[in-house]
Formats: structure tokens, sequence, C-alpha cells
């Protein structure tokens, strides 16, 4: 009695702390990314047991207990205030464009590029690339970036045309670029989730996705698996948003689009990726080709800046006005 009243009563700190896990369980869950009580108590019981490969009324108890273990605190807006004041900005090296965005691509934001091929997202994520490692002086962050490569998109020899343009040394720009090439969607969420340690150890300041939705619209290929399909992906971009946060760094990415055939006048081109995306992304970009190395950037959603065009250019020593 004395025994489960001591167990009752326990203080909840860690994974192994909860009740029913033992150090088998806590393995299985911080390999399938839950690496804390918060993680846990985020999600559905049945989503947890296919992740960590655990029973769902085992998992139900541990999400449960996470729940119960976790103190809900609500912050003032002053207090969320006093934390913005530590976002910063990243230079996309045109000035139009920065202003489009309120001053560059923002640390604590998802930034999402979309727009048919050959529009330029790749191009910027080589450019954002190169201009985090600036200093915070001429627009970066002095920090490293970590690129996810979906689509074989990622060329070493366009950072090296961009950052002898902004006068940086080529092999140290490509030094502090660590590159991982994805074979799939869960290949992609795996990575994402194991990001943490990396990205505090190495001081990244920028996460690029090349693109997000490439290989989810591969792997879930027809409506039956669509259902599937969104969910998978609206936990992705809540991870990548919860590293955004912590670590005050900028995720930007690019999604695929295709043509909405209900819209009859007007540009039919809708992104990928449907309310998850539509919701999750801080900024929303659509990108456009026009005459020659002319780009049109229009701002779809902000929550704080107003839906308008600019006009910048793609040229061999990257983004400019």
């Amino acid at each position: 009695m004395a025994d489960k009243k001591k167990e009752e009563y326990k203080v909840v700190k860690d994974i192994e702390d909860l009740p029913g896990v033992g150090e088998a369980t806590a393995e299985k869950l911080r390999h399938a990314g839950f690496s804390t009580l918060e993680d846990l108590a985020a999600q559905l019981p049945s989503e947890l047991a296919e992740a960590a490969d655990i029973r769902v009324d085992i998992a139900k108890k541990i999400v449960d207990a996470a729940k119960d273990a976790i103190d809900v605190d609500f912050e003032t807006g002053l207090d969320i205030l006093k934390k913005r004041e530590v976002v910063t900005k990243i230079t996309t090296g045109s000035k139009k464009l920065d202003e489009l965005l309120g001053g560059g691509v923002e640390t604590q934001a998802l930034t999402e590029f979309f727009g048919k091929f050959s529009s330029g997202k790749s191009q910027m994520g080589f450019q954002l690339s190169v201009n985090v490692q600036l200093p915070p002086d001429k627009g970066g962050l002095g920090r490293k970036v970590v690129f996810i490569d979906t689509e074989s998109t990622f060329r070493p020899e366009r950072i090296k045309q961009m950052a002898e343009a902004k006068g940086l040394d080529p092999q140290k720009v490509l030094e502090n670029i660590y590159v991982m090439k994805v074979e799939n969607s869960d290949h992609q969420i795996l990575v994402v989730e194991k990001l943490e340690n990396f990205v505090k150890k190495e001081n990244v300041g920028l996460i690029v996705v090349d693109s997000l939705t490439s290989q989810f619209r591969a792997d879930y290929a027809g409506r039956g698996s669509l259902s599937e399909r969104q969910q998978k992906l609206n936990r992705h971009v809540h991870t990548l948003q919860r590293i955004a946060d912590k670590y005050n760094l900028a995720v930007y990415f690019t999604n695929q689009v295709m043509d909405n055939p209900g819209i009859l006048f007007g540009d039919p081109t809708i992104p990928i990726g449907g309310h998850v995306l539509a919701h999750a992304a801080t900024y929303r970009i659509y990108i456009r080709k026009s005459k020659d190395d002319k780009r049109i950037a229009r701002l779809v959603d902000s929550p704080n800046l107003p839906e308008r065009e600019v006009v910048f250019r793609v040229g061999q020593e990257g983004i400019k006005d």
C-alpha cells in the first residue's frame, strides 16, 4: 500500500517518471522523437502507438499521465512581446523583397515560397543559406545552415557563385551548410525530429527544406491516403515551428503547386498541402517568372503585413533588385 502511494505522489519530471514507462519504453519514445513530457501530452494515443511501436492502451496511459504532469501556464501579451524582442531577420538580397517580408526572413517563423518549376524557389533557399552566414550588420545572423534536400536540388556550385558575389570565402560558406538528402517522407520526418541536439551544438540559424511536400506527395498518392498524409504533414510542420521558437532560428521551405480546375478566371495555381500548410506557414509567398531574369513575388498570407507584390531578379550573382 505504501509503495502504491509513493508511486502515486511521485514527482514527474522526465519520461522515465511516467507510470508504466521503463528504460526500454523510454528509449522507444525518444527514438521516435518524443523527448519531453510536452511532446507526449500533445499526441493522439493512436499516433504515439504507431510512431513508438507500443500498444495503444499503453500509449493512452502515457499521454494521460503526461497531460496530468504538465502545468498549464498562461503568458501575458507583454511576456510574448519581450520574447519577440530577440526575433531577427535574414536579408534575401533584394531590398524590395525584404520590405515585402517586413525586413527579411524572420526567425521563430516558417516562411513558405510556392510556385511553378524554375520560378526561383530553390535559388532563394541557396541565397538564404549564404546570407544567414553574414554578420548581423550586413543582414545575416552569423550562424550555420541545415539544408534538407528532398528533390536532389542542392547545388554547391551555385552556393559558390553567390558566396563570391557577397565577398565571402566559398569553402567556409559550404562548410557551414549541413545537407541531408532524404529518401522518403518518413526519413524526412525522422531527420527533423532528431535535429534539436544538432541545431544547438552547431549554432544553426536557418533550416531550409526544399521541397517540403514532394516526398509526401510521392508516398501518399490518391484520395484514400490523403487523411494520413495531412496528419503526418501537420505534425512535421509543427515540429519545425517548435524548433524555430526554441532556438530562435528561421525556417524556409519551398512548396510545389498544382492547377485548380475549379478556377475558371484568373491564375489557377494553388500550393500543395491544403489547409495544413495554409495555417502552419507564418509567411506565404507566391513566386512566378516574368521577363528575362525577373521574378514577381506576392505575399499571400501574413499575420501582420498587407498582401502586395514586388519584382526582383535572380541573376548569376544571386537574388537582387
